[in-house]
């Protein structure tokens, strides 16, 4: 069976056991998946970068802990999480969150909708609008609002990749939402 047909458990058995082609298999298939869920927390395309690849770094040296039985997207978020929010602590990451990943959110959601050339300027202050917004949350919420509305993860998804009970996971999702609501008002 060639890599690409293998399944995640299939791999993860193999790198458990030291395959490196395995492993890099495992991080071509979640690096996407990774960098964007390290972008909705640190909100920088370089941190982002940095973030992920030290993830799968970590994951690689960690890979003896690795449950063939279970996802193994869900095991690397704890690892790229943590990361995340290490960096997000530092005050001049904080300043810059989500204003690159701004620009993807909106013309994701423009892609979604259909686009018109005319709305160019209306999307750009849109964009602006919208990172501010996210930034302006607390890091729970925004961690939370980024895995359901654009990981489009379940509550019981996010319940299990951020080790949080699933009543507080649909608490943080609801307060994000007002907030965002109150803060971008008729934009949306």
């Amino acid at each position: 069976m060639s890599h690409a047909e293998a399944t995640d458990a299939t791999l993860m058995r193999r790198a458990k056991g030291g395959d490196r082609a395995a492993f890099g298999e495992l991080v071509s298939r979640y690096m996407r998946r990774a960098y964007f869920g390290a972008l909705g927390i640190v909100g920088s395309h370089d941190d982002a970068l940095d973030v992920s690849q030290e993830a799968f770094a970590r994951a690689f040296r960690a890979r003896r802990s690795i449950d063939p039985e279970r996802p193994f997207y869900p095991w690397l978020y704890q690892i790229l999480r943590r990361l995340s929010f290490n960096v997000g602590r530092d005050r001049k990451t904080r300043r810059r969150l989500l204003e690159q990943a701004s620009s993807w959110l909106v013309s994701e959601a423009s892609a979604r909708a259909g686009s018109d050339p005319s709305r160019a300027v209306e999307q750009s202050e849109l964009r602006t609008r919208v990172a501010a917004a996210i930034r302006s949350l607390p890091a729970g919420q925004r961690e939370i609002i980024v895995l359901r509305e654009f990981e489009r993860l379940s509550y019981r998804e996010i319940a299990e990749v951020t080790g949080i009970p699933i009543g507080t996971v649909m608490s943080r999702l609801h307060t994000a939402r007002r907030s965002l609501a109150a803060a971008l008002g008729d934009a949306i």
